[in-house]
């Protein structure tokens, strides 16, 4: 992995690189940026650049290519499969076929994806208090190759509080020649402490012209296709790769929005409740997938009205539903419909009734669609 690998961002390798070169490496750095920017590729990019710097780095040249450094340690949310011990808390290491298969398939993913790699049930990936010790012993041995050790914790929003408070003397009494590298997207749910003890590293939303360049250099798309799908991703290069990859599952979310909003615009109660049971065949990440559809076709609807195609990130199957259904969604009840979608993302994820979120769903779109 390496700086080239990274999508844009040119400004952030540089300052990287310059502190590399002047010896002024901060023990511990927080890289934060919206979803898709690059937050992760480049924090295992730096790890890299980082640890071919020591005096037997050409040693370990093989192993850093393939993420596999003996002084790179990976911390990631996990969950209790129900294979372990009632009193067992699992660490990453427990994880880490996952986790090795998921990087050979690209430094850009998600925690979505991350979830459907480790899934069992609807059980919830947390960072455990015994991964906070688990690093904790690796980070007192020396180095293996005599250069720096270094820490990746991929979202540590998502740790539990007792590891919080370990990791946070971790930060405060950092072992030898040790790089904390912190990936958050979301920061502010980070303790203060530990933002405080972190530099920050913010990265900015990939231009689109960055997006488009890499789309026809690695996927083959045309200059048209790409300069379309890059505006679309909205600076987002795991957006860019989900629309390459994810046509047939949009184009079900956008029949069913459509369904949706004819069928309750037209108050058709007995429609909308075969409309209701039918979302039941979906799974929990699928039905949130879809609500989160929703909610940005609707405000992509909102600002059509405004007439500034630049303000729109549409395909052309989604234009030709919005160019008619835009006047509907107006300033009296686009922050309602909002509303009614993030809440109906909520109730899905603590395992509500399907069939009653959707029905209820309906029945406030009816109330909303006409005004």
């Amino acid at each position: 992995m390496t700086f080239n690998d990274v999508i844009g961002q040119v400004s952030i390798k540089e300052r990287l690189r310059h502190m590399t070169s002047t010896g002024q490496v901060p023990h511990a750095m927080l890289f934060t940026g919206p979803e898709g920017c690059g937050k992760m590729p480049l924090a295992m990019a730096f790890a890299c650049h980082l640890l071919e710097q020591g005096p037997r780095a050409e040693q370990g040249k093989a192993m850093i290519q393939k993420m596999q450094h003996p002084d790179l340690h990976f911390t990631y949310p996990t969950i209790k499969r129900s294979k372990f011990n009632a009193a067992y808390s699992p660490v990453s290491e427990d994880f880490a076929p996952e986790w090795r298969q998921m990087l050979e398939e690209g430094p850009y993913f998600t925690a979505a994806q991350w979830t459907e790699h480790i899934k069992e049930g609807q059980k919830k990936a947390v960072i455990t208090v015994a991964e906070s010790n688990s690093l904790n012993r690796k980070l007192s041995l020396l180095s293996s190759q005599g250069g720096y050790k270094v820490s990746i914790i991929w979202l540590p929003e998502l740790m539990n509080i007792d590891c919080a408070n370990k990791m946070l003397k971790l930060l405060e009494e950092p072992p030898a020649q040790t790089v904390f590298l912190l990936v958050s997207e979301a920061p502010e749910q980070l303790l203060e402490t530990i933002r405080s003890r972190c530099q920050q590293i913010q990265l900015r939303r990939i231009s689109d012209d960055d997006i488009a360049q890499a789309l026809i250099a690695q996927r083959n798309l045309t200059a048209d296709d790409a300069a379309r799908i890059a505006h679309i991703a909205a600076g987002s290069w795991t957006r860019a790769l989900q629309m390459i990859t994810a046509e047939d599952d949009n184009a079900e979310h956008l029949e069913a929005f459509k369904q949706l909003m004819r069928m309750a615009y037209a108050r058709q109660l007995t429609e909308l409740k075969t409309w209701a049971e039918e979302q039941k065949t979906l799974t929990r990440d699928a039905l949130d997938a879809r609500l989160k559809y929703f909610l940005r076709i609707t405000r992509e609807s909102f600002m059509y009205n405004f007439h500034m195609p630049k303000l729109n990130y549409l395909t052309p199957d989604e234009e030709a539903f919005v160019c008619k259904f835009a006047p509907y969604i107006n300033e009296h009840n686009i922050i309602g419909m909002s509303q009614l979608f993030e809440t109906c993302r909520k109730h899905i994820a603590q395992n509500t009734n399907t069939h009653i979120v959707f029905f209820d769903m309906a029945m406030q779109v009816i109330m909303l669609i006409r005004r």
